[in-house]
């Protein structure tokens, strides 16, 4: 049996990591640099006695009243973003200075504002004493502790915020239900919440492109390091291993500001939605862009946001935060072209969930019966609706469907929404922080973790244990649901919804930089796939219909 403890490693010297800047010993330091008094390498004691080091950027000649951002991942506090972002990002230079840390906010803005703000090299990253955790229980109370540190400066107000992308949104849904006091506000931007459906399996499919990526840049240590590439792979069932990354996103009662991008079908879009919409906080409010999301968090437009948002709750001051509706999402018909809509709730409660049957002549919406089949490896199936009318899809879909593997005793399924123009030619969608040319939405699932949850499963959106497997026999045609990711987008009048079901990776990664992206290479696919729909195959989309306002 697989114990549930965390598979470790010796960590690599951090000194040899050449695709960082030179990284500073532990000597403190400190000097004003454009307005800002900066500290280099303060000690942070955590409750047991290990010592982690933090960069402080604080306006000059503040002497009291100065409340914090914290910025906490594993980037290494170093690592400044004027070499970080790939031209592809669409991150204007303009719109941050030199001094900004990988996906964290910048230190020059927010003294403007009369802010500071701490970046903190967690236990066992880069020369932080300790053994690096990859989040769980004890990088929550860390991260805890150095906020309490960082309030009682004797500069601050005793207020603390937090704000980043990614890593350093995740953080914040692991220390907001140990309530430290001066914990004030949350500001996740895009973040999972669900290590196992959307980081390390999608539909039970491990995930091969980000996830090892992802486990190499925790590597960088005087000490161990979680190997979370090697944790994954010895835990391809719900068990003890990820219930310990588990999240209790109902205790969160501070304010929250949480931003979700509709690009990030297979990363952080289904988390951050889920966080928002779980979270137990009096005061939240959820955006959903449909932009590149470094680029989105950066913008000028967000940062009047940010900085609406952090001045309330860290000053008290009286902002335009009292007109924010709960939710605000982007409508989008095609990369680069939106319209945003405020709602009150997120899904839509108007949206009608209005199911589709698939047609064995590829039609969606009809119900033609039959079967269709594709090579398992490398095939594929599409089935096509066009629109009569504008219709707008916002909230979250469902497929049903009767398949069948011949030749295997298991099929791995990927599934994508796409939009057709009025010619029949793709439209491309923002996919991940860089792309173009990506789809609707995504959803994936292995035959074998088809057992749902009753108590979590909806019409619109299953939920799967993933705690067993059950093998397909020879012949057996078994129903199947697929939870696809959210989306928003609008149809005009002659535009098409296609369905596409695979037997791989239906967008492939592109040549060039090794970019964080999702695959799965390691699939157990062989034979054929056969589809089977119409009479008592009640093989179906469901999707979420908005109706036109009045």
């Amino acid at each position: 049996m697989v114990s549930d403890r965390p598979i470790t490693r010796p960590g690599v010297d951090p000194y040899s990591a050449t695709h960082k800047p030179p990284l500073p010993g532990t000597d403190y330091a400190t000097w004003t640099d454009r307005g800002l008094t900066i500290e280099r390498n303060c000690v942070i004691p955590l409750r047991d006695g290990t010592q982690i080091y933090g960069d402080i950027y604080r306006p000059e000649g503040a002497t009291y009243g100065v409340p914090l951002l914290l910025a906490w991942g594993p980037y290494g506090k170093h690592a400044l973003s004027n070499n970080v972002f790939w031209p592809r990002s669409g991150v204007n230079p303009e719109w941050l200075s030199d001094l900004t840390a990988f996906e964290a906010p910048d230190p020059l803005f927010w003294a403007r504002l009369g802010v500071g703000v701490a970046v903190v090299d967690p236990r066992g990253a880069w020369l932080s004493e300790g053994d690096f955790h990859h989040n769980g229980a004890q990088e929550a109370d860390d991260c805890a502790d150095t906020i309490e540190w960082l309030a009682a400066r004797p500069w601050s107000n005793g207020r603390v915020g937090m704000t980043g992308v990614s890593y350093l949104a995740c953080i914040q849904y692991l220390v907001a239900p140990l309530k430290p006091p001066a914990l004030a506000a949350l500001n996740p931007w895009e973040a999972f919440s669900d290590w196992y459906r959307e980081f390390a399996y999608h539909g039970g499919i491990l995930e091969t492109g980000f996830l090892p990526r992802a486990s190499d840049n925790i590597r960088f240590s005087l000490n161990r390091t979680e190997d979370t590439w090697e944790n994954a792979k010895a835990h391809p069932l719900m068990d003890g291993f990820w219930h310990s990354k588990e999240v209790d996103l109902e205790a969160i009662t501070q304010p929250a500001y949480v931003v979700a991008g509709w690009a990030d079908q297979g990363l952080h879009l289904r988390g951050t939605i889920e966080a928002w919409r779980r979270m137990g906080s009096r005061q939240k409010w959820l955006d959903v862009h449909g932009q590149k999301k470094w680029a989105n968090y950066y913008h000028p437009a967000s940062r009047v946001r940010q900085a609406a948002f952090f001045e309330h709750f860290l000053f008290d001051k009286p902002t335009a935060i009292s007109a924010w509706p709960p939710v605000r999402i982007e409508v989008r018909e095609a990369h680069g072209v939106a319209s945003e809509r405020a709602e009150s709730a997120f899904p839509p409660a108007r949206a009608v969930l209005t199911s589709l049957p698939l047609g064995a002549d590829g039609t969606l919406g009809t119900g033609v019966a039959g079967e269709v089949r594709y090579h398992a490896r490398e095939g594929q199936a599409t089935f096509d609706h066009t629109f009569a009318e504008d219709t707008e899809i916002t909230g979250h879909v469902a497929l049903k469907l009767w398949v069948e593997a011949e030749g295997a005793d298991d099929m791995d399924l990927f599934v994508a929404l796409q939009k057709l123009d009025a010619a029949g030619q793709p439209v491309g969608m923002t996919f991940y922080a860089f792309y173009e040319n990506g789809p609707v939405a995504l959803g994936w699932l292995r035959a074998s973790h088809r057992a749902l949850d009753p108590a979590k499963s909806r019409p619109d959106r299953p939920w799967h244990s993933h705690e067993r497997e059950d093998r397909l026999q020879p012949g057996e045609c078994v129903p199947v649901e697929i939870e696809l990711w959210p989306s928003s987008t609008l149809f005009r009048a002659g535009e098409t919804l296609r369905l596409v079901v695979a037997g791989h990776d239906i967008y492939p990664r592109e040549p060039g930089p090794p970019l964080p992206f999702a695959e799965h290479q390691e699939t157990r696919n062989a034979g054929t796939h056969v589809l089977r729909m119409g009479g008592t195959y009640d093989s179906e989309l469901r999707v979420p219909v908005i109706p036109p306002a009045a």
